[in-house]
């Protein structure tokens, strides 16, 4: 049957949007080269007729030049029109992709659910969450009231006056001050003392008087 009628040919499969894309891609690249190359023609017809004079020859330049300019702005349409259909399909694309990546999302979060109902009711009790914070707060209570029975003075009494501590405080203060007054005193030997030396001495030492008698240091001689 199949040598008679001909073995029916497979389909093709349909282009992705990738392909697509590029494929515009490619045709948009060509169309921009030819538009460059017509920009090319017209700048050297511009020249051209710049430098032109004859009237004639300069109506034939024009004529050209504006032959290549309605092919420039024929290309230009068409670039244009490619530019937007291929920024259509990479729109599509792009929601395709969204679209994907919200369903994993989904997915992985109903998972996620599942799991952590599954792992609360079976290894997490709450009453027992609670037990164990009761007792938790309990043993830091506890734990509390020993660093503060530890951290008693127990030298010190605890029904001291404390009229009595202040008089001592203030006696304690004077004895202080005296020790202090009689230290600076006795900086000072009682022989250095303004109050004990003599008398510093002013003028010139009194001359020797003729015929009075001195003794081995110079010193008038006492006599008997």
């Amino acid at each position: 049957m199949n040598r008679i009628f001909g073995k029916k040919k497979q389909e093709a499969p349909a282009p992705s949007l990738d392909d697509a894309s590029k494929g515009l891609g490619g045709r948009s690249e060509g169309l921009d080269s030819k538009i460059g190359q017509l920009e090319n023609e017209l700048r050297v017809y511009k020249d051209k007729i710049k430098k032109t004079k004859s009237p004639a020859a300069k109506k034939s330049l024009q004529k050209r030049a504006m032959e290549i300019l309605k092919r420039k702005r024929m290309y230009e349409n068409q670039r244009d029109m490619l530019m937007g259909q291929q920024f259509n399909i990479d729109q599509a694309s792009f929601s395709i992709e969204s679209a994907k990546a919200n369903i994993t999302t989904v997915a992985a979060l109903k998972a996620s659910n599942v799991e952590l109902k599954k792992t609360l009711r079976k290894d997490l009790d709450i009453d027992a969450v609670e037990d164990l914070a009761d007792d938790m707060a309990e043993m830091m209570d506890e734990f509390n009231e020993v660093n503060e029975a530890l951290g008693r003075t127990f030298a010190t009494p605890d029904d001291l006056d404390e009229a009595d501590l202040d008089a001592e405080l203030e006696m304690l203060a004077d004895e202080l001050e005296d020790e202090a007054t009689e230290l600076e005193s006795n900086a000072t030997p009682s022989y250095l003392q303004a109050s004990n030396l003599p008398d510093t001495p002013h003028g010139v030492p009194a001359q020797k008087v003729p015929g009075q008698q001195v003794d081995e240091y110079g010193l008038p001689a006492m006599t008997s």
